[in-house]
């Protein structure tokens, strides 16, 4: 598709977004079975669902559209994901605790990008007036917010960094 509009840029963004989060919900599974600390391997689970969610999310406003939602293909987060592989689940480690705290580390990494295709996508449907696409993403992006904040908690309050230190 020819990006000759703000809407076109809306449009390819979605899909790439969805793309991110389909490769990232395999990454966060990973991480999820290869943490130690329960509230970490909680959050994992549910950061994993709350992306599925986004998707489910994603994949119906691309349908109200009439897009499909594998039309585009993430390098972006295909970088991030082999990261978070090679340095969280592939890397040797003499400590458990400092693995939970390169895990947090990398699942950031790839939440902070959904976080600003979030932030993108409903700057886009705003300007185009796309109120109700624009309410979906917002709360898409809310809820992502709310797991990076609970991820940041876990890692310092939750006690994997002072663990790991």
């Amino acid at each position: 598709m020819a990006l000759n509009s703000l809407k076109d840029v809306y449009l390819d963004q979605m899909q790439d977004l969805y793309s991110a989060c389909q490769q990232s919900l395999d990454a966060t599974t990973e991480l999820g079975n290869a943490a130690t600390h329960q509230e970490l391997s909680e959050a994992l689970a549910a950061g994993g669902k709350g992306i599925a969610e986004g998707m489910e999310k994603i994949s119906k406003l691309c349908s109200d559209h009439g897009i499909n939602p594998d039309g585009e293909f993430c390098k972006g987060m295909q970088g991030l994901v082999k990261e978070a592989r090679s340095h969280a689940l592939e890397e040797e480690f003499g400590d458990d605790d400092v693995r939970d705290a390169m895990i947090i580390t990398q699942y950031q990494r790839m939440v902070h990008y959904a976080l600003a295709g979030y932030g993108c996508l409903v700057a886009f449907a705003n300007r185009l007036e796309l109120d109700g696409d624009a309410a979906v993403l917002q709360e898409c992006l809310d809820e992502t917010y709310q797991g990076d904040r609970h991820m940041t908690e876990i890692a310092t309050k939750g006690g994997v960094n002072a663990a790991a230190a």
